[in-house]
Parts: structure tokens; sequence; C-alpha cells
């Protein structure tokens, strides 16, 4: 269920956080249209996507048809709306840590050359891999596997006072321009990952020492205000108001995310990726997440994906039409169960060659515990390292 960095919101950031996440800036003596560019390029690795507006011309490509049980007039595009809290999922927080990383490799060295030296600190080159053909051939029987066994599964109740809990080690794409102007690409080093969240979304705590911009003691999540929950920000209360049946289900996603991201399909694709990677999910909510997803156009099985703890499954997985990166949600082979994500260029684009993971996540321990920066039992209280 783990956004970060997450990548996918509409919302402007609030320039008091960003000053007090990031780095003070340096003096790249850029031209107008390179910061221009940089900026853009900035925004769409953390949501971990590319803006193209090539095709996608590879089989199983969405047609835009409505999803089963929408009307045509659901799809008309409407004016984002702001959330009333920035997403924890790939929240401010995690959006706010991925640009501090991205920063030292796009903003340029000492003289004002504009291009780094060297690929920021921690960094190793993106893992490269064979893109596996996905199919819709075997995905409807997976799909009343993985739901089944989402339907049945003992999840934690969290009370009153309490917090869940998600650790996961994560890993996502960092752009680096080297000396001769090309790109290459780079990803942080895989990394634990800590979230504290209270039910109703109001208190939280992230922790990532790995990143530079998070002290090792964490950041908070609070939300003062208690602004109002979506599907982009949402809250293990919020989820539980979601209906449950597939169809209703994928309508209120295509409605309440209209005009958002890379087109409906991949938006309703991705707001449910948000959901289950970072999240402790309702059971009968989680069955219905996954039949939902099976009926976006352009959803397909892969027979063999691998989260980023190295276990290996079966995926569910769209190809961005827009950027050609594959986002693959990877389950046990044997029992079904959710274990992180994966997400993989499916053609070149803007440097980032075909085959490159360019994101990796997997979920270790979901729990309820009784105040933020406790853990469960067996895992300690020192705070995780890279």
């Amino acid at each position: 269920m783990i956004r970060t960095p997450r990548r996918r919101r509409e919302e402007p950031l609030d320039h008091a956080e960003l000053t007090r996440l990031l780095p003070a800036p340096g003096d790249p003596e850029l031209s107008s249209d390179r910061l221009n560019r940089l900026e853009e390029h900035l925004m769409t690795e953390i949501r971990n996507r590319t803006f193209d507006t090539a095709p996608d011309t590879s089989p199983g490509a969405s047609t835009g048809a409505p999803p089963a049980g929408a009307h045509a007039g659901d799809r008309a595009p409407r004016p984002a709306r702001r959330s009333g809290r920035r997403p924890v999922l790939v929240g401010a927080a995690a959006a706010l840590v991925l640009a501090a990383a991205g920063v030292a490799g796009l903003a340029g060295g000492p003289g004002g050359s504009g291009r780094a030296v060297a690929p920021p600190a921690g960094a190793v080159p993106a893992p490269v891999v064979q893109v596996v053909r996905g199919s819709t051939a075997g995905l409807a029987g997976a799909v009343a596997d993985i739901s089944g066994a989402a339907a049945r599964a003992e999840l934690p109740e969290p009370g009153p006072g309490q917090f869940l809990y998600i650790r996961s080690e994560v890993s996502w794409l960092v752009s680096w321009e080297g000396a001769d102007g090309k790109n290459r690409s780079y990803v942080d080093t895989i990394h634990p990952r800590e979230i504290w969240m209270s039910p109703d979304g109001d208190k939280g705590w992230l922790m990532e020492p790995y990143k530079e911009a998070v002290d090792r003691d964490g950041i908070t999540l609070d939300d003062p205000e208690g602004g109002e929950r979506t599907l982009n920000s949402p809250s293990y209360d919020y989820l539980r108001t979601l209906p449950t049946d597939p169809n209703l289900l994928l309508k209120t996603i295509y409605d309440e995310t209209g005009g958002m991201g890379n087109g409906p399909d991949q938006q309703a694709f991705s707001t449910i990726g948000d959901l289950l990677r970072e999240q402790v999910v309702p059971p009968k909510l989680a069955a219905g997440l996954y039949r939902a997803a099976a009926r976006i156009p352009g959803v397909v099985l892969v027979d063999d994906s691998v989260d980023a703890a190295g276990r290996h499954g079966v995926a569910i997985a769209r190809t961005d039409e827009a950027d050609g990166g594959r986002t693959e949600w990877i389950f046990d082979r044997e029992t079904y169960t959710y274990l992180g994500e994966r997400t993989v260029q499916t053609r070149d684009v803007e440097g980032i060659k075909a085959g490159t993971v360019k994101g990796h996540t997997a979920v270790t321990d979901r729990a309820v515990v009784d105040a933020i920066k406790q853990r469960p039992a067996g895992l300690g209280d020192a705070p995780p390292s890279a």
C-alpha cells in the first residue's frame, strides 16, 4: 500500500513547508527556459512520471472507454479539487523528501554550470530488467484469487487513540544530468520508511532517515485544520465510508479524480495503487478495489515481478500511455497477499531506457499501535537504518 513518492496530485505545494524541508538553493545560473524545464521535470519525478504526448501503440492500450457502471457524462474533465490535506500515501512529506533528494542532481554544482559532476549522494545506477509482456489472459482468475484473499484477511482494527503503522522498503528514481548534458538513470538505495497515522487522518508521523530532508527522528504529518478527506487525502475512517461494490467503487473513483493525472483511466489505476501502497484498507474494500482495477481499460496480468525486498510474485499492471512507465502491484503466488509495487519503463523516454526500474516498494509490516513512533513487538525502538 505505500507515495512516495508519492507523485500524482494537482494541488499547490505550501511554500513555508518547502522552505523548512528543502536545502538552501544554489546559484546554477540557468536560463529561464531551462529553469522552467527543470521545475516541470522535478514535479513529474515527484509523481514518478514524465508527461509525454506520444500515444501508446502497444497492444492493450486504453481506448478511453468508461468502466462498467459508468456513463459517458461521468468522464468529462473537471477542475481538480484541493484536498483538505496533502495526501499521506505519497503526500507532502514524501513528495518534499523526494524533491530534496533530487535537488542536488538537478540544480548543478559550484561554478554555475547547471550540471552536477556526480550523481546525488546515496544514489545508485537504476536497475534494468527485461520487460515481461503483460496479458489479459488469466487476469480475471488472478483477480478473483487476490480479491478473495483480501476479503478473508484478518487486519488490525484501530481503536480510539490508536495509530495505523506501515513499514516499507522503498526506492525511487533520481534524475541526474551529467556534465555531457545527457540524463542518467539513478535511484535511491533501497531504504526503510515508516509511517504512523491516526484513523481520522488528523495526526501522523513519517520516519525516513535515509533522506537528508527528514530528521532522523522524523517529521510530523499532522493536519491541525482537519481538512476534508477524499481519495487523494484519505484516512482509515474515510475508507470505511466507500462502497465495496466494484462498479460503484470505480464510478466513485472516476468521478472524484476526473481531470487529474495522465487521463482518467491511468489516474483511476494510480489512485487505487496509492491506497494500497501505504494504508491499512478494510478487507471488503480491498477486495472491491482489486475487482474495480480489473475493469479499467489497459490493465493486464504480468507473470513475474519483484518487489523491493526481492520477493517474486504475479502482478496486476498498467502502462501509463503518457510516459511509458508500467506500474505493477505485486502479489504472493501462494497466498495472494499484497507484497509491494514496481514501476518499469517500457520504452525509451527522455534518457530513461526501456527496462529501467523507476520505483520499488515492499510492505514489510502493517499493524495498530498505541502511540506515534511506537513499533509493533519484535521491531524494537531504534530507528531503522538504510
